[in-house]
C-alpha cells in the first residue's frame, strides 16, 4: 500500500540504491564487530616524552618560562612530561617524609615561592599534557648526603668491603634494596608523591636497582643464608646470586605498585631501565618480569648507544616486542648533555627507527632538545617539529592493574593426616577411547 503513494520514478530509484544500502549497512557492522574487542582492551597510547632534569633546574623555577616550555611542547605534539622528583638523596618537592629523616631540603621553590612540581603539574593538564613525575636516583645516593650519612646501616656493600662505585652522577653509595627499612622509606616518599601531587603516574629508572657487585652487607648474607642455608657465592655473577638478589627486587617492585593502586588506582607506574641484558645481569633489574607481572604500565628503554646498527639491534629484541605487546612501550633517546652535546642527526635517524618498530619514543632532556645543541634553535626547533606532524592523545585513565604478587603463593601443601578420598562407583559408562585419549 505504502509503495502505491510513492512516484514511480522514486520507487526506481529505491530499488537501485538498496543493494548499496544493505552492502553498507554489513560493512558497517563488520567494522563494529572488528573494533568492538580494540575499544574494550584500550589500544596502547604512543609515548611522547621528555625528561626534565636538575639542569633544568632554571626553567622549573621560573613559572613564565615553564609555561613557555610547556607551549613548545604542546605544539610539538608531545604528550608526556617525566619530571625530576628524588634526586641526590633529596626530594624536589616539600616532603615531610624526607625531613622526619632529617633530610633537610635541597630546592623545590620557586622564584615566586610556588611549589615547582605542583606548577608543572598545573600549567601541563591545562595543555593536555600528563605528568610522571620521576624517582631519578632510586637507591643510589651520594656518600656525602644526610640520607647517606643519617643511616650508615641502609648501605650495602661489595665483597671486599667498599661501599662506593661510580656512575653518571659521579661517586655513589646504594641504598640496600633487600632491607625492610630501606623499603619502607622509599615507599613512604613514592606515596608521599603519589597523594600530595595531582600527577598522573610516578617512573622509576635505571637506578631502582642495585649493581651486581653489591649485596655482601652483614644484613643480605644473613638473609640469603638463611633462606638458601649456604653463604652468598664469591663470584658475583653466580646465576643463582644474580636471580635470588633480582628476584628480591622484583618483589618489592609488585609491593610498591600495589601500595601505589591503592590510593591512586589510575596512576601509571612507568619504568625506564637499560636493554634487558644489560639491566638484569649488571644491575639485577629483571623488569621482563616486571612486564609480565602486571608491576609496570608503560616501559622506556634507555638506549643512549650513538651507533645506530647498535641502537636498532636493542630496540628490536624480543623483549621489546613482548613489552610493546602489552603496555605502552618507548625508547629513552639521547638528545644531548652540557659537556656532549648530539648532531640533530643522530636524533632523526633513531626516531626514524623507533617509529619504524611502532614504539613511542622520550628525550633526555629537555634543555637539549635545542637550546644546549650544536645546531642554531631555529634549525634544531624546525627538525622536531617535524618528528610528530600529528597529535597523539594520551590519558591515565587506563584499566585499573595491580601488580601481581611476586613471587606467587606456593600451591597449598596436602595434608598427611587427611583421609585418601574413596572414588565415587556410578553406573555411568565408561569414556569411549576417543574420549580419554583427549
Amino acid at each position: 500500500m505504502t509503495l502505491r503513494i510513492i512516484p514511480r520514478s522514486w520507487q526506481r530509484s529505491i530499488k537501485t540504491i538498496f543493494p548499496l544500502l544493505f552492502a553498507i549497512s554489513f560493512i558497517i557492522v563488520l567494522l563494529v564487530n572488528n573494533l568492538t574487542p580494540a575499544i574494550a582492551q584500550q589500544p596502547r597510547q604512543e609515548i611522547r616524552g621528555v625528561w626534565m632534569t636538575t639542569n633544568d633546574k632554571d626553567i622549573l623555577r621560573d613559572s613564565h618560562k615553564l609555561g613557555d616550555a610547556i607551549a613548545k611542547l604542546k605544539r610539538l605534539n608531545f604528550n608526556t612530561i617525566y619530571p625530576v622528583a628524588w634526586n641526590s638523596g633529596y626530594a624536589m618537592y616539600p616532603s615531610p617524609v624526607a625531613q622526619q629523616r632529617d633530610i633537610q631540603p635541597f630546592v623545590y621553590r620557586g622564584l615566586d615561592g610556588q611549589d615547582m612540581l605542583a606548577d608543572l603539574i598545573a600549567q601541563a593538564h591545562r595543555q593536555g599534557l600528563l605528568v610522571i613525575p620521576w624517582f631519578e636516583f632510586g637507591f643510589m645516593t651520594p656518600p656525602t648526603s644526610e640520607l647517606a650519612l643519617n643511616n650508615p646501616d641502609w648501605l650495602t656493600q661489595k665483597q671486599d668491603g667498599s661501599q662506593t662505585s661510580n656512575s653518571a652522577g659521579g661517586e655513589v653509595v646504594w641504598l640496600n634494596p633487600f632491607h625492610p627499612e630501606v623499603q619502607e622509606f622509599i615507599t613512604e616518599l613514592v606515596l608521599e608523591i603519589t597523594t600530595q601531587y595531582n600527577a598522573d603516574g610516578i617512573q622509576f629508572d635505571d637506578h631502582m636497582s642495585l649493581p651486581s657487585e653489591f649485596g655482601y652487607d652483614e644484613y643480605t648474607i644473613a638473609l640469603y643464608t638463611k633462606e638458601t642455608k649456604k653463604a652468598p657465592p664469591k663470584d658475583f655473577e653466580d646465576p643463582a646470586w644474580v636471580k635470588w638478589r633480582a628476584n628480591k627486587i622484583t618483589a618489592f617492585m609488585s609491593q610498591l605498585n600495589q601500595a601505589v593502586k591503592a590510593v591512586k588506582p589510575n596512576a601509571i607506574f612507568s619504568i625506564s631501565p637499560n636493554y634487558y641484558e644489560f639491566a638484569y645481569k649488571h644491575h639485577l633489574q629483571d623488569w621482563l618480569n616486571w612486564v609480565r607481572f602486571d608491576i609496570a604500565d608503560e616501559l622506556i628503554v634507555q638506549v643512549y648507544s650513538p651507533n645506530l646498527q647498535s641502537f636498532v639491534d636493542k630496540i628490536s629484541r624480543p623483549e621489546m616486542q613482548e613489552a610493546h605487546q602489552k603496555i605502552p612501550t618507548g625508547v629513552g633517546i639521547m638528545t644531548g648533555l652540557r659537556n656532549r652535546p648530539v648532531a640533530i642527526q643522530q636524533i632523526q635517524s633513531q626516531v626514524r627507527a623507533v617509529q619504524q618498530y611502532g614504539l613511542g619514543a622520550a628525550f633526555f632532556y629537555y634543555e637539549s632538545l635545542w637550546e644546549d645543541a650544536p645546531e642554531p634553535i631555529g634549525d634544531r626547533f624546525s627538525q622536531f617539529s617535524e618528528f610528530f606532524p600529528f597529535a597523539a592523545f594520551r590519558t591515565a585513565l587506563q584499566i585499573p592493574r595491580r601488580a601481581a604478587t611476586f613471587p606467587p603463593p606456593p600451591p597449598p601443601k596436602p595434608d598427611p593426616k587427611a583421609k585418601p578420598q574413596q572414588p565415587i562407583k556410578d553406573s555411568a559408562p565408561s569414556p569411549s577411547p576417543t574420549t580419554s585419549q583427549k
